[in-house]
Order: structure tokens, then C-alpha cells, then sequence
């Protein structure tokens, strides 16, 4: 007997079934077909015997047909309980996918994410990748760029302005990191210099050159390691005019009053004239990181940034 034909039985029998079985019931059923022993299948379902079956004697009432047969020894499904069982089956695994994606759906978060970048990084692959994947799994969630100078792309986080920002390490110990990418640093040059002209350097060619420096609210460690401060070779580092931001260090530069080191995408980003990118032997490179204060780590904002960021391939290198 199909589902169909049972449908057609309670029709001629005169037995219209009093209102919907619920998604519950359903279950219940499906249990107890499974066992076919109330005492067994209410076990399973943390309910007592009784109530498993004044429940299925409700479900059949509703469906307008007996489901099962009862002796003192056995349960067995009738044929009308036969031919539902897809069906049912059926329709409790959609009001499960249901469930689900209602539940995905409220996990979404809604508002606002301020998102801080310095130099480059907002056109950056591993950037545009995280940023996308965050856009996927949170499709409501509204998200501002800021581009951020050298002085506040830090200062941003601890006043709180930016939730996460992508930037070049090292940070102070009180900002956490994800790491995303890797890649040389060179040297930027003025374009009239006779290093400018050479295809590598050593890194102790340019002890002696003065380098860009920072102002001096933006914390030492994160410019010490740009700098190559202290050299490997202890020679000491001597600093050219401030510059608060990549295009005023670049202008530095083209004026031949200061070197500065960069990361290797500044070849393709920060084209300008009068300055020279050059490959530098022994100097390490560099990485990318989203950053976050320690303490707003478990931000809603923040923690859906950080799982966007951990779902994709780490350790990028560029070339």
C-alpha cells in the first residue's frame, strides 16, 4: 500500500484525521519503527511508556489510520504504517535541514566591522581573500576600510576605532596575530644613487645610509625591525627626517634625504619617481598579519574576522 492508498482508505472509511502531526510525533514514530518495543524505543527517547503510547495513539488519530500492530508480545508495522514510513522519514529530515539553516541564518552576524589597513595590505591577496570569506559567512555584517598611517594603524586598535587591522608584525605583546603571508624585503633607494644602480646589496652596503624614521608615539619595536636596528653587525643605525605615512616616506626618499626598507610589494604598489627598489642579501623578510587587541579577542566582530582569516590556507610566500 502506497501512501496515496492509505490516504484513499481513512477517505472511505470516513475518517478524517482531527489536525497535523506534529514534527515531535514524527519522531516518535520513526523510533518506535525502529524497535518495535515501547518499552525499548521510549528508553531511547527519555520518555516513559505511557506517554510513547498515548502519543502514537494521538499520531494515528491524526493521520486518520492505526500505524502499528499491538499484541501482549510484539509490535509490528501495518501496511498503512509501511507505506508512510519514507514519507515520514522524509519529512523529518527536512524540518532538520530546516533547523539548521535557521540556526546558520542566527549565527550571522548584523552591524558593523571596522576594519584597519596600513600601506598596501587592503589590496592585498591574502586581505581580499579573508575579507570575501567573512562576506560569505556573514553576509549582513557591514564592513569599513580604513586606511591608517604609520602613527594610528596601531593606536586605532587600542582606542578602539578599528576592530582588526592588517598590517606588517612586529606588534607590542599586548596585540595578538594571525599570520598570513610571507614575503623578501628590499631596499628603497633614491633613484640618483649609485646602489640604485646594482641589481643586489649586501646588507652592510648601506651601514652608514640614514633611514626614515617614525614619530615617536608609535611603539619602537614595530620600526626597530623595519630599520634593521640594530644591524647584524652592530653598526649602529643612523635616522633621517620622520615620516608619518608611505607617501611622505616615499618622498623622503626621492629626495635623497633618507633609505628606508620595505616590504617586496612595494615594487608594485608604490611605484614613484626617483626611488629604486633593490633585493638586499641577509636582510629576513618580512610577514602580513590581522591583528587584534587581546582583550576584544572574543568581540563578535573580532572572533568572526579571526575564524574568516583561520578557514583559509596559511603561510603564503610571495616571490
Amino acid at each position: 500500500m502506497t501512501a496515496g492508498e492509505v490516504a484513499d482508505e481513512s477517505a472511505k472509511a470516513g475518517v478524517t484525521p482531527s489536525a497535523e502531526p506534529s514534527t515531535h510525533q514524527l519522531r516518535l514514530f520513526l523510533a518506535l519503527s525502529e524497535e518495535l518495543h515501547f518499552g525499548h524505543a521510549a528508553a531511547r527517547l527519555f520518555i516513559t511508556q505511557p506517554a510513547l503510547s498515548q502519543q502514537i495513539r494521538n499520531l494515528e488519530k491524526r493521520l486518520g489510520v492505526d500505524l502499528f500492530e499491538r499484541t501482549s508480545r510484539t509490535v509490528a508495522l501495518t501496511s498503512a504504517g509501511r507505506a508512510l514510513l519514507p514519507d515520514v522519514k522524509a519529512a523529518v529530515e527536512a524540518m532538520a535541514r530546516l533547523r539548521r539553516a535557521a540556526d546558520a541564518q542566527g549565527r550571522h552576524l548584523s552591524g558593523q566591522l571596522r576594519v584597519g589597513t596600513i600601506g598596501a595590505e587592503a589590496a592585498m591577496p591574502h586581505t581580499r581573500a579573508v575579507l570575501q570569506a567573512l562576506r560569505r559567512q556573514h553576509p549582513r555584517l557591514e564592513i569599513q576600510i580604513l586606511s591608517l598611517n604609520f602613527a594610528a594603524h596601531l593606536a586605532a586598535l587600542y582606542r578602539q576605532e578599528a576592530d582588526v587591522v592588517f598590517l606588517r608584525p612586529p606588534v607590542p605583546d599586548d596585540i595578538e596575530l594571525h599570520h598570513l603571508a610571507t614575503e623578501p624585503r628590499v631596499a628603497c633607494l633614491p633613484s640618483s644613487d649609485p646602489l640604485a644602480a646594482l641589481p643586489r646589496l649586501a646588507l652592510a652596503q648601506l651601514n652608514g645610509y640614514p633611514v626614515v624614521d617614525v614619530p615617536p608615539q608609535i611603539p619602537r619595536v614595530w620600526w626597530n625591525f623595519w630599520a634593521v636596528d640594530p644591524r647584524p653587525d652592530g653598526t649602529p643605525v643612523r635616522y633621517g627626517p620622520i615620516a608619518a605615512d608611505m607617501e611622505a616616506l616615499l618622498h623622503t626618499v626621492a629626495q635623497g634625504e633618507a633609505m628606508s626598507f620595505l616590504p617586496a610589494a612595494a615594487r608594485d604598489f608604490f611605484r614613484r619617481p626617483g626611488v629604486s627598489y633593490i633585493d638586499v642579501d641577509g636582510l629576513p623578510p618580512c610577514t602580513s598579519a590581522l591583528a587584534w587587541v587581546a582583550q576584544n579577542r572574543d568581540n563578535p566582530v573580532v572572533a568572526a574576522v579571526r575564524q574568516a582569516a583561520r578557514s583559509l590556507p596559511q603561510d603564503h610566500a610571495r616571490p
